[in-house]
């Protein structure tokens, strides 16, 4: 979905070249002018796919249209692998030449080199004595912008940002020692966070010193849920075609303004469910529909969030939101704020963290639980889980028991590449025990690290609501929607299986978590806004002094009108 066919849709560059829809760019960022005007050096981070490229396209044009300065943005993107600082440098230099080489500014273009003629230097000073040539060079102030900035290998970062903060330092000391009046270094993620987590003791030594003020640390937003209205209805604008305002809404819930996701909402509506059919109206079902769309297809913009979702500060605060409770993430903020630039959380009403949209939060479990859902018995799929009309899904999550009892263990030795005798020989001893047969202690400490280990990450608590979501995905196999809903601090993790119009809802706790009748209160609420009646409670009991006996359980009880099943695993 990088390019869109009918050239229509645009959210300020996410998504496609296209200028016909457009929301106004510049006023996205407050403050920005300010910081120029003032001489600031500053930062400016958001989530991937936010429309930051083109927020630089525009302002650099913006003010070369005013000609009272001079500005061009140069990209950083090609050095994210090389790790050898010279090296880098060098590439850097060369891409400040090429930015200015296809600059349409006539001054900036003259002052270009051609490639083999770039003057050398050595690495540390390097890209200051380049910024300090073109400063000395121009007859006005120069204003630079590096795109993606934070993607530096920690070696070029600390090079680059050392000659950043002397020519910062020495800038109008003399008519030969000038520099850019103002420069913005943009990308993902709050370039001091980065410096700190790389190399923790240059923090003291001012490497970021024309960074180190908070309120220059600038984000892109998301949009707000009326621009949504507004880019929507450019479209109902040139081509008469309507979006209903339910449709609106729906997109709102979906993305939460996330530019990327709203842009691509629209373009599967438009072109992919009505076929550019402007004659008919979308609807909020149309929305919805394209969401679930872009769910199980998992264009690039998604799939890239896998790779975030391994990184160890990504996994500490993710592993709490997904199981629900607080855990190590209320003891580091940074992580938490680091998680929140990424895009991949955000703060609800209750101030509690949960995934930022909620199609990230459907994406995230599939994301990795793809692995387990792979390695499952493919037996598991042939479980008779519905009559055609309704689930079955008591008989289902009493499969599930059976298969944390008796197959979970073997599920997990086949992930980590046991051989197929051993496998055999554990699976049969296993099936031939009583329920009351008790894992080893040994197993016990063993079974969630598997799990972990399946998930080629490192979640913990997570790992429980993990694979019970990767069980009835593997058994329902398309045939109904599974959806997650993540709350952190709330010591559960919701599960809607919707199937033929109904809604079954399960809720995922662990033991301990909460008092039970605080579940219980949640399913209610839950089942009430579903018009179900009827609900499903699993509690994960990792007390390795009980059997199987006593944790595999069933009770179904009544809670005020409705009809609960605590599931015991």
């Amino acid at each position: 979905m990088s390019q869109l066919a009918i050239k229509k849709f645009n959210t300020a560059g996410p998504c496609v070249p296209s200028k016909h829809y457009m929301l106004p760019v510049l006023s996205r960022v407050t403050n920005v002018d300010d910081m120029i005007e003032g001489e600031f050096y500053f930062i400016l981070h958001a989530p991937r796919q936010s429309g930051k490229t083109t927020y630089l396209q525009f302002l650099t044009n913006k003010i070369n249209a005013e000609k009272r300065m001079y500005a061009f943005a140069c990209s950083v993107a090609n050095l994210k692998t090389i790790t050898d600082r010279d090296v880098a440098m060098n590439e850097l230099a060369g891409q400040i030449n090429r930015a200015l080489k296809i600059s349409g500014v006539k001054k900036l273009k003259d002052l270009a080199f051609s490639d083999d003629a770039i003057p050398q230097s050595v690495s540390t000073v390097k890209i200051s004595n380049f910024l300090n040539y073109l400063s000395v060079n121009l007859d006005k102030d120069l204003v630079v912008f590096f795109d993606e900035a934070d993607c530096l290998e920690p070696s070029p970062l600390i090079t680059f940002l050392a000659q950043i903060r002397d020519g910062y330092n020495d800038r109008d000391r003399g008519p030969d020692s000038k520099f850019p009046k103002s420069l913005a270094l943009v990308g993902l993620r709050d370039i001091r966070d980065r410096l700190i987590h790389v190399r923790p003791d240059e923090a003291s030594k001012g490497l970021a010193s024309p960074f180190n003020i908070k309120k220059k640390a600038l984000t892109l937003p998301n949009f707000k849920e009326e621009e949504i209205a507004s880019l929507y209805r450019q479209h109902t604008d040139a081509s008469g075609q309507i979006f209903e305002d339910f449709a609106v809404t729906r997109a709102w819930r979906w993305t939460k303004g996330q530019p990327w996701l709203v842009n691509a909402l629209a373009y599967e509506a438009v072109v992919e469910i009505l076929k550019n059919d402007y004659s008919k109206t979308i609807t909020g079902s149309h929305i919805d529909e394209a969401a679930e769309i872009l769910i199980k297809r998992r264009d690039a913009h998604i799939d890239s969030l896998l790779e975030r979702l391994k990184e160890p500060r990504v996994i500490r605060v993710m592993d709490s939101v997904f199981a629900g409770t607080l855990g190590k993430v209320v003891k580091n903020d940074d992580d938490k704020k680091y998680c929140q630039d990424l895009g991949l959380v955000t703060l609800d009403e209750e101030g509690k963290l949960r995934p930022a949209n909620a199609i990230y939060s459907e994406v995230m479990p599939r994301l990795l639980t793809d692995q387990i859902q792979s390695a499952l018995d493919d037996d598991i799929a042939k479980i008779k889980w519905n009559d055609g009309q309704k689930i079955f899904m008591s008989n289902l999550l009493k499969e599930f028991q059976n298969f944390w009892r008796k197959n979970a263990f073997t599920f997990l030795l086949r992930i980590n590449n046991t051989d197929l005798h051993t496998q055999a020989v554990i699976k049969n001893k296993l099936e031939s025990l009583p329920l009351a047969y008790e894992i080893s202690a040994t197993d016990s400490l063993s079974f969630i690290g598997r799990v972990k280990e399946a998930i080629a990450l490192q979640y913990d608590e997570a790992a429980y609501s993990l694979l019970l979501f990767a069980f009835l995905q593997k058994v329902l196999n398309g045939g109904a929607s599974v959806h997650c809903q993540f709350a952190q601090g709330r010591g559960s993790v919701d599960l809607g299986v919707i199937f033929k119009g109904h809604e079954y809802l399960v809720e995922c706790k662990l033991l301990g978590r909460k008092p039970l009748e605080i579940s219980l209160e949640r399913l209610k609420k839950y089942l009430i806004a579903s018009g179900e009646k009827e609900g499903w409670l699993v509690i994960f009991d990792r007390d390795r002094n009980k059997n199987w006996k006593e944790k595999i359980t069933w009770k179904t009880t009544k809670f005020k009108s409705f009809t609960i099943h605590i599931v015991g695993c």
